[in-house]
């Protein structure tokens, strides 16, 4: 790789560590019984798609302390990737949403192969619940065995539990506020640990523990980190309602039929009056919406100016991200490509 961050190229390499590590578990799974395919598929298929973002936080969290280019270090950060897609089959399950990246998700695809047995809608969610299980564990997996020193793995261990148990945590905060009196507050709460840290700060963290960063410039990854992280969630929840489905790859009512608490939901219920908050109720948690009541919804939002308040409070984290990035000393080439991946978190099409 060369001095210049070429982010198409090293998506590249980390398609390709991730590619050789899944099919060779793939075809293990597929040594105890050939049955298990349709569940190699989905392993293989959850881990396909993305920017890798999150594998770019750790790997520049370990050169932005120092270190060179490493093809062990590769791998480590290839296993953040496994996170996040365990983290989407847990969560698209617990959504019951019906599509990703413009196709059906686990729970979904995984009723094919039980078609026409009794209990077959929950035979097919029980399998996707394992396919991410199985997906966190291999997390885990390729993350130790990466090929770097013990002696680095083990500065960085208690964060990787400690990343398992706050995402967790996010998790189940939205499970226990679905439904609930939307609250601007309580829904960053959930944006915060469901998404916004493991997403950039906790990668960040970890390639610089491997690293063996100072205590300061992991201070600074954090600074940086969380609210980057948080302007990404915010940006994914406007997208989800106000963007193309074609290039979100999302249903777009899924917040609405699921009474998700977004903070684009608090917002214009905190705006609404007491007619424009009947309507939303009407249509909150409703599983029969169609594309009139999206462009309801929209319409309603937009009058309350809620998109424009997110937008304002993207905008507000950005600022405080950029401004934890330009005190931190950096090499040179960190610091563009950290600037570069604040750019790409927050200003993408999908």
């Amino acid at each position: 790789m060369t001095d210049r961050w070429d982010a198409a190229a090293f998506k590249v390499r980390v398609d390709d560590a991730l590619h050789a590590f899944l099919t060779a578990e793939g075809d293990e799974l597929l040594l105890i019984d050939a049955d298990l395919k349709p569940v190699a598929e989905q392993v293989r298929f959850a881990a396909a798609h993305g920017k890798r973002l999150r594998a770019a936080f750790c790997y520049w969290g370990w050169r932005a302390a120092g270190q060179p280019d490493s093809e062990a270090l590769l791998r480590a950060a290839s296993a953040m990737e496994l996170v996040h897609a365990a983290a989407t089959v847990h969560d698209d399950l617990i959504d019951d949403s019906p599509l990703r990246h413009s196709r059906p998700t686990a729970h979904v695809a995984l009723l094919e192969p039980v078609r026409g047995r009794p209990g077959a809608r929950a035979a097919a969610r029980s399998l996707a619940m394992l396919v991410g299980d199985l997906l966190t564990a291999l997390a885990g997996q390729l993350f130790t065995s990466s090929g770097l020193p013990a002696a680095y793995l083990a500065r960085a261990r208690p964060l990787w539990s400690v990343l398992a148990r706050e995402l967790i945590a996010g998790e189940c905060l939205e499970v226990l506020r679905t439904g609930a009196a939307p609250d601007t507050q309580e829904s960053l709460k959930v944006i915060r640990y469901k998404t916004a840290k493991y997403t950039v700060e906790q990668p960040l963290l970890l390639g610089g523990l491997l690293a063996g960063a100072s205590r300061r410039l992991r201070d600074g990854y954090s600074a940086y980190g969380l609210p980057l992280g948080e302007a990404f969630q915010l940006r994914d929840d406007l997208l989800g309602l106000f963007g193309d489905p074609r290039r979100t790859g999302k249903a777009g009512l899924d917040d609405v039929r699921g009474h998700r608490p977004t903070a684009l939901l608090a917002e214009a219920w905190k705006a609404a009056d007491d007619a424009q908050r009947e309507h939303l109720r009407a249509l909150l948690g409703r599983d029969d919406l169609e594309d009139h009541h999206l462009a309801a919804v929209r319409s309603l939002m937009t009058e309350l100016k809620a998109p424009q308040r997110i937008e304002h409070m993207i905008t507000a984290r950005i600022e405080e991200a950029t401004r934890a990035l330009h005190e931190l000393d950096l090499p040179h080439q960190a610091r563009r490509a950290l600037t570069d991946l604040a750019r790409s978190v927050t200003d993408r099409l999908h």
